[in-house]
């Protein structure tokens, strides 16, 4: 759509994935080079960097009609469409289309209860505490950290890992109850990050508290709606799953939709929509969850599972490959 060499260019990529348990590196592994390939493997670049991207994109579609303002209170079907009522600073209206995707983000559950699916998974009380840190660590800008454990975050974990304009993702684990504001406030915070970046000068540029969920729908299509990203499915963020599957979703709606529309395919294609994109939610929840029970352990024997894999991995490769940081 013209914005992937723009993405590729601003983004930056990490090639060596460092991996931590206490004071000790256990291991590492760098990724072969691309090859002949124009695009990177993968790149970091943030959300709201690639929305902004996509934004410009649409505005300058003329089949494309963004409105802004426009919050969807509900929702109603007939053979011949869609009908979507839309509050904006005008009043109300309802909006007529054909299909819809509805792709309103976690909180669209108003919108799944009109379309009578259900949102079933869970929510992991565990909190995580996220700062992008602008600062000069020479080395850092191609790999990624996780350090498991470590003295500056006993019994949890802290991920480090690039982006762009010399800013580094700091992702810790935190107690439950954690007060962002209030260790701001105290200097606490300040001597959280230095422990990890050291005495250089540094600037937060963005910083939020969060947990993890895994939740999907039962439905994806319902008649001529189709649900898509994070309104149907939420994912702990390793792999940047949540984005990136969103991203799929859409391609794979887009062209369904067209090709009904042209007349070149029934609409029972759409019901393909959802045996297929809800199969790979599945499989992302699955790879998430997994990931996270490794690194939040639910019960004793996990931990004691987990320990002895992180103790027997500085010398076993059969246990290296069992630590899950994020697939």
């Amino acid at each position: 759509v013209g914005a992937g060499e723009q993405i590729a260019q601003e983004g930056v990529s990490w090639r060596t994935a460092r991996t931590f348990y206490r004071d000790r590196e256990v291991f590492a592994y760098t990724m072969p080079e691309s090859g002949s390939s124009p695009f990177p493997p993968f790149v970091n670049l943030s959300q709201s960097r690639t929305e902004e991207i996509l934004d410009v994109q649409i505005a300058s579609q003329p089949l494309i009609d963004a409105r802004w303002n426009h919050r969807v209170e509900g929702l109603a079907q007939s053979n011949g469409g869609v009908a979507l009522a839309c509050e904006t600073p005008q009043g109300r209206h309802w909006l007529h289309a054909a299909y819809a995707v509805v792709c309103a983000g976690a909180h669209a559950a108003d919108l799944r209860q009109t379309l009578g699916v259900s949102f079933e998974g869970r929510s992991f009380s565990d909190h995580f505490l996220i700062c992008d840190v602008r600062a000069d660590l020479p080395g850092w800008s191609s790999e990624r950290r996780f350090y498991f454990d470590p003295e500056w975050n006993p019994g949890r974990q802290v991920l480090v890992h690039p982006c762009p304009d010399s800013t580094f993702r700091i992702d810790w684990q935190v107690p439950r109850g954690y007060d962002l504001a209030a260790e701001a406030a105290s200097g606490a915070l300040d001597a959280r990050i230095r422990k990890i970046i050291g005495d250089q000068p540094y600037e937060i540029v963005w910083n939020s508290v969060y947990r993890f969920h895994s939740r999907i729908t039962n439905r994806m299509r319902v008649g001529r709606v189709l649900l898509a990203g994070d309104c149907a499915h939420l994912l702990a963020p390793f792999g940047a799953r949540g984005l990136n599957s969103g991203a799929a979703d859409a391609e794979n709606a887009a062209w369904k939709i067209a090709f009904i529309a042209k007349g070149w395919a029934h609409e029972d294609l759409l019901e393909s929509y959802h045996h297929e994109r809800h199969a790979a939610a599945l499989e992302n929840l699955e790879i998430t969850s997994a990931t996270m029970d490794f690194l939040v352990p639910q019960d004793d024997a996990g931990w004691q599972r987990r320990r002895s894999i992180l103790a027997r991995a500085e010398h076993d490769a059969a246990a290296r490959a069992q630590v899950d940081s994020g697939r």
